[in-house]
C-alpha cells in the first residue's frame, strides 16, 4: 500500500506522509483500525436491525387497520350505545367516490361486532370483524392461517348462501373444541337491542401471533355481519395503498375531495346521506400503538448504545493519538525548530486518524454487509416479543444512510481524539521537545 501510494503521483502529500506514520507502529494501527471497525459494525448491524423491526412493525400495522381509515369523526373515542350507531351509512356510494385514486390498492369496509360464541355446550365471549373475501389479500403473509382456507367470495357460484362462514382464533376454537368444518352459533345485539343468532360453519382457523387476541377474534363476511346486527351500516371503511410511503400524500387529496363534496352537496341539495354526512380519515400512524412504542424503545436503546460505543472509539483512539504523539515529541520539537507551524502538525495527525476513521469504518460497513447478506440464508429465529407467541427470523437491512451517518460520527470522534492528544504535543517549548526522552 505504501508503494502504491507512492507512485501515484495525484495522491495528496498529507495522506501519503499519514499512512507511512501508521505503518511506523503496524500493530497499534491495526488495533485502532479493528476497534472502529468493531464500533461501525455494532452500530450498523444494530441499526439495520432497528430499521428491520420498524419496516416489519409498520407494514403489518398497515396491513391490519389498513393505510387509511374512515370513519364518522370521534369513532375512536367513543363508545356505540347501539351496535352501529356510530357507523357509516351508503358505504358504496363513499368507496366509489375515492376509489379512482391511483395510490389506492382496495377499499375494505368493515364491521366491528362482539357477543357470545358457543358450540352447543360451551360459550363464550368474541371479538368479531365483519370483512369480505379481499381482506385476506390485502393482509398478505401477516395472517397465519392454521387450518382451513380464508372466507370464500359471497358471489362466487360455489359458495352456499345457508351455510354462512366464520374464520376463528386458534385459541377460541381450541376452547371450543371445534375443528374445520365443524358449526358454532354466534349470539349478538342487533342495532335496535334485540338478541340475534346465527349458526356458522367454521371455514378457517388462524393465528394473529397475540394470545390475547387469539382467544377471543374471528372474522365473518361483512353481510352476515349486516344480518346478525339487523343493519345496513359499516363501523369504518379501511384504504389500503400500493405503498405505504404515500400515505401523507393520499391523505391530503381525500381530505380535500371530501371536503369538497361536502361543501358542494351543503350548497346544493342534500341528495344524498352520504355526501353530508361528516368523515373523519386516521391515518394508520394514528392507530399503531404497539408500533409507537416499540420504536420509541428501540430509539433510545440504540441511542445509548450509540452513545457508549462511541465513548469506547475516543477512549482507544485517544489512547493511540496520545500515545504516538508521545513518541514522536522530538520529532514534533524538530519540526517545529525547522519553522513549522503548530497547525501544520496538527493537520498531520488529524490525517491520520480520519485515515484510521475511513479504513476502520470501511471494514465495518463492509462487515455489515456480508452479514446482512447471510442471514438471508440462514434462518436464524427470534424468540416471541412480550405478549406474542411465535418468533420471528433476525434480519438486517443495509442502509447507505445509516453507514454515512456512523462513518461522519466516527470520523468526528476520532478527529476530536487526534485534535485534543495533537495540541498537548505542539504546545511543548522547543528545546524541552527535542530533549523529551
Amino acid at each position: 500500500m505504501g508503494k502504491l501510494a507512492a507512485r501515484l503521483p495525484h495522491f495528496p502529500v498529507s495522506l501519503r506522509f499519514a499512512w507511512l506514520n501508521l505503518l511506523r507502529n503496524g500493530r497499534r494501527s491495526l488495533l485502532s483500525i479493528l476497534i472502529i471497525a468493531i464500533a461501525v459494525f455494532a452500530l450498523t448491524s444494530a441499526g439495520g436491525f432497528g430499521l428491520y423491526t420498524y419496516e416489519s412493525l409498520k407494514e403489518s400495522t398497515a396491513r391490519d387497520t389498513g393505510h387509511l381509515t374512515l370513519s364518522q369523526p370521534g369513532y375512536f373515542t367513543r363508545d356505540e350505545d347501539m351496535p352501529l350507531s356510530n357507523g357509516l351509512d351508503n358505504s358504496q356510494a363513499l368507496i366509489k367516490q375515492i376509489i379512482a385514486d391511483d395510490a389506492i390498492r382496495g377499499i375494505q369496509p368493515r364491521i366491528y361486532l362482539s357477543g357470545l360464541v358457543s358450540n352447543g355446550s360451551k360459550s363464550t365471549i368474541f371479538m368479531g370483524t365483519g370483512v369480505n373475501d379481499r381482506e385476506f389479500d390485502m393482509k398478505g403473509p401477516f395472517l397465519d392461517i392454521r387450518a382451513g382456507q380464508s372466507l370464500s367470495d359471497v358471489t362466487s357460484s360455489r359458495y352456499d348462501p345457508a351455510e354462512p362462514q366464520v374464520m376463528l382464533g386458534v385459541d377460541l376454537a381450541r376452547n371450543l373444541k371445534v375443528d374445520v368444518g365443524d358449526w358454532v352459533t354466534l349470539l349478538a345485539t342487533t342495532s335496535d337491542g334485540a338478541l340475534n343468532a346465527f349458526d356458522f360453519n367454521v371455514r378457517g382457523i388462524y393465528s394473529t401471533g397475540v394470545p390475547e387476541l387469539d382467544k377471543r377474534q374471528l372474522y365473518i363476511h361483512i353481510t352476515s355481519a349486516q344480518e346478525l346486527l339487523a343493519s345496513d351500516k359499516v363501523s369504518t371503511l379501511s384504504v389500503f395503498l400500493f405503498e405505504t410511503a404515500q400515505t401523507n400524500a393520499v391523505h391530503q387529496r381525500l381530505s380535500q375531495q371530501l371536503h369538497q363534496r361536502l361543501s358542494s352537496s351543503d350548497q346544493l341539495s342534500k341528495t344524498s346521506d352520504q355526501l353530508s354526512q361528516p368523515i373523519e380519515i386516521t391515518p394508520w400512524q394514528d392507530r399503531a400503538f404497539f408500533y409507537n412504542k416499540v420504536k420509541d424503545l428501540y430509539d433510545r436503546i440504540f441511542g445509548i448504545m450509540g452513545t457508549v460505543m462511541g465513548l469506547v472509539v475516543f477512549v482507544a483512539l485517544f489512547n493511540t493519538m496520545t500515545m504516538t504523539v508521545t513518541e514522536r515529541t522530538r520529532e514534533i520539537g524538530t519540526l517545529s525548530a525547522l519553522g513549522s507551524y503548530p497547525s501544520e502538525i496538527v493537520r498531520g495527525f488529524l490525517c491520520e486518524a480520519g485515515l484510521l476513521a475511513l479504513i476502520g469504518s470501511m471494514l465495518g460497513a463492509v462487515s455489515n454487509a456480508l452479514m446482512c447478506v447471510l442471514l438471508l440464508f440462514v434462518d436464524v429465529q427470534m424468540p416471541p416479543p412480550p405478549g406474542r407467541s411465535e418468533g420471528y427470523p433476525l434480519n438486517i437491512n443495509f442502509s447507505f444512510e445509516l453507514v454515512a451517518f456512523t462513518t461522519i460520527g466516527v470520523m468526528f470522534i476520532c478527529l476530536l481524539a487526534a485534535l485534543f492528544s495533537a495540541r498537548k504535543g505542539v504546545n511543548k517549548p522547543i528545546t524541552e521537545a527535542l530533549i523529551y526522552v
